[in-house]
């Protein structure tokens, strides 16, 4: 019961962290909010990417202080640090000001990823990976779902003001269970794994030169590209390129990060099961992973269409669909390479997983204000996620992890 309820607090950590980075595209939509700044398309894009710039540059650098000192404090100090930076956004009075605290805010929610997966990955064995990375990863589309609505509501009822300090130092509350529940073993027991003789501890050097690795990385920008569009120009397609309002633009962010994260769950559920049934874990992991970068690029079709219901149902369908890849593209890593030092594994994924959280509202910002419209910015959105999948299939590959070549070259000396 314990371990569940440290999965729920990382849960319910990830909802919290991914509310704080939704909550700035929300408050793009509110014309007061834009015009207090002096925002255009280009300074919307730019300031949507700030977050970006320092929670994936220290995803390393925060991997190594999870694998060094455990993930228990490091987590509970960078919660606290982000949560405060969060609600100090309410006294911004310009856009230096503004800019600055959501950098430092992404250097806070750094330790997030690296930490909750190092935990998953040492208190979990690999055949209940897809389900509880499925829930954890799922979690973090929670937090748009449950945030868009929220804030949208909080804009609309208190102001942008209130609503980043509300959103903001609500959420030092969890702090208190975190404290009381969370054993700081995780050291221990990443030493009983590793001296298990069918696992070959990889080092860090290895990591960075094995294709297998780069085919990740490469999959995770890809995925994430999307994502992180959904996560910051969505609110503004629905609302400029549909006529939505403020309300009906929460919602239907909601209903999309609904869908990923329920199918997310289900997919790593289903994951498991076939595994544990005998089938192999790197295919069915990767199969998943396939699947949902394809359905997600239906969105293409929803960008094309006349109607504004056609629209809705392939921005709920496709970011739905995705959630087929959340939680198996997580499991696939340790699955390929279990000997590799767990939070910097997850570091260096979740850090290109998070460089499309730069590239992404930029590039978007870019193309609408060169094009006038979304349909530019759905084509690359479209063209990354086929380069995804030509990555998870041509360079994520049993024999391209270090695993597989120390094996071989130890077979060799034998």
């Amino acid at each position: 019961m314990r371990r569940w309820a440290v999965v729920a607090l990382l849960c319910a950590a990830f909802v919290i962290a991914y509310i704080d980075r939704q909550n700035l595209s929300l408050a793009l939509t509110d014309k007061g909010f834009t015009n207090f700044f002096g925002l255009d398309d280009a300074g919307r894009g730019l300031l949507n990417s700030a977050f970006f710039w320092s929670y994936a540059l220290l995803q390393v650098p925060a991997g190594w202080v999870v694998d060094r000192y455990g993930v228990k404090w490091p987590f509970a100090i960078g919660l606290g640090v982000w949560s405060v930076l969060a609600g100090l956004t309410a006294w911004c009075g310009s856009l230096s000001q503004l800019f600055s605290l959501r950098v430092l805010l992404g250097a806070g929610e750094a330790v997030n990823t690296p930490a909750g997966m190092r935990w998953i990955r040492l208190n979990f064995p690999p055949e209940r990976h897809g389900l509880v990375m499925g829930l954890y990863q799922g979690s973090a589309k929670v937090g748009p779902a449950i945030g868009a609505p929220l804030v949208a509501w909080l804009l609309i009822a208190f102001g942008w003001r209130a609503m980043f300090a509300i959103v903001g130092f609500g959420a030092l509350m969890w702090l208190i269970p975190w404290c009381l529940l969370v054993r700081n073993d995780d050291l221990k027991r990443e030493r009983a794994v590793l001296k298990r003789p069918e696992i070959a501890p990889i080092s860090f050097q290895q990591l960075l030169t094995s294709p297998a690795m780069w085919g990740i990385m490469i999959g995770a920008f890809c995925y994430n590209y999307y994502t992180y569009f959904c996560l910051t120009w969505l609110p503004a397609y629905f609302s400029e390129s549909r006529g939505l309002s403020l309300s009906s633009t929460g919602w239907f962010t909601g209903f999309s990060f609904w869908g990923i994260a329920i199918v997310a769950t289900l997919a790593g559920y289903w994951a498991d099961a076939a595994i544990k049934h005998g089938r192999d874990a790197i295919f069915i992991r990767k199969a998943f992973i396939v699947a949902g970068l394809l359905i997600a690029s239906t969105e293409i079709f929803g960008a094309a269409a006349k109607t504004n219901n056609v629209a809705l149902f392939f921005a709920i369908f496709s970011l739905s669909g995705l959630g087929l890849a959340t939680g198996n593209y997580w499991a696939l890593t340790p699955a390929i390479m279990p000997g590799a030092p767990a939070a910097r594994l997850a570091a260096l994924q979740n850090m290109a997983a998070n460089i499309p959280g730069i590239a992404a509202p930029i590039i978007t910002g870019w193309l609408k204000g060169r094009t006038h419209g979304y349909m530019a910015p759905m084509a690359a959105n479209l063209l990354f996620l086929l380069i995804g999948i030509a990555s998870y299939l041509f360079l994520v590959r049993r024999e391209y992890a270090p695993s597989a070549q120390q094996l071989t070259e130890q077979v060799k000396h034998v």
